[in-house]
């Protein structure tokens, strides 16, 4: 027996009422995944708090509660936020099986390598933000004018500081294939990426500011990755944009070929050739 309906294959027909039992059967089972993907970090859940509460100063790092009820929220915001990213790969294999069949292979196949990539601009982003970003932004919000506040650390608005920053870097590492998807599409061809490369990185300092943060640590550390990520998504847009460019030559040509036989001058197109 089939749990998950069957991928159509590309071309394949169906009727809008399939469509529509398909995807809600894969959104279902979204939900079934983020469920199971929940409850099994909501069972380890003082140790992704304990690994999340490493970057406070001092060496005591217990969060305070100001409310009944924060303590457990806490715990369950925290584990649902973590069986999210868990889920997401699962999610986006559902998803893209409801979308795939609208494309030809050839383009599926660019998709999926995509959707790779993206996935590991985004585990490296979080990364980045765990172990760069989130330590010298928290010891320097909590450092700032010590003398004048007593800092205590209550676990709400803590962990929405580190979710917020996790969140920023992982938008922040997802550039390149934003920059891609826009180079491939015709809005930012290679040589316009390279000759307005100054007006980029003023536009890329100004993303820095407005992503979310409060602190100018935060900012400033956003700031370098994101200069390195705008230099290699021009290099990575010169690269492909030669391949593109020659994919459709060649495809141009197969088309005017093959237009040529349906209309029975490919001899002729040879023969004047020759």
């Amino acid at each position: 027996m089939r749990l998950l309906p069957r991928r159509l294959a590309h071309g394949e027909e169906a009727t809008v009422v399939e469509h529509l039992g398909e995807l809600r059967t894969r959104i279902v089972f979204c939900l079934i995944a983020v469920g199971v993907t929940t409850g099994v970090t909501y069972a380890f859940h003082r140790h992704i708090i304990t690994w999340l509460e490493r970057p406070l100063p001092g060496h005591d790092h217990h969060l305070v509660v100001l409310d009944v009820s924060e303590a457990f929220l806490t715990a369950f915001w925290v584990s649902l936020w973590a069986g999210l990213l868990l889920a997401l790969p699962i999610c986006l294999w559902l998803m893209w099986g409801f979308f795939a069949p609208a494309f030809d292979p050839h383009v599926q196949r660019k998709v999926a390598l995509f959707s790779v990539f993206s996935a590991l601009l985004m585990v490296a982003g979080i990364a980045f933000g765990y172990f760069v970003v989130l330590k010298p932004a928290v010891h320097f919000l909590t450092g700032y004018d010590s003398h004048q506040f007593n800092y205590i650390a209550r676990a709400k608005s803590y962990f929405s500081f580190v979710t917020t920053v996790m969140v920023a870097t992982a938008l922040v590492f997802e550039l390149p294939v934003f920059i891609l998807a826009l180079a491939r599409i015709g809005i930012l061809p290679a040589e316009k990426l390279r000759r307005n490369r100054r007006l980029g990185y003023v536009l890329v300092t100004a993303l820095a500011v407005v992503l979310p943060g409060v602190d100018p640590v935060t900012t400033v550390l956003e700031m370098i990755p994101l200069f390195v990520l705008f230099e290699g998504s021009i290099w990575l847009v010169v690269f492909f944009d030669k391949r593109w460019k020659r994919a459709a030559a060649e495809r141009d040509a197969a088309w005017e070929h093959e237009y040529a036989e349906t209309l029975g001058f490919g001899e002729g197109i040879e023969a004047d050739a020759i």
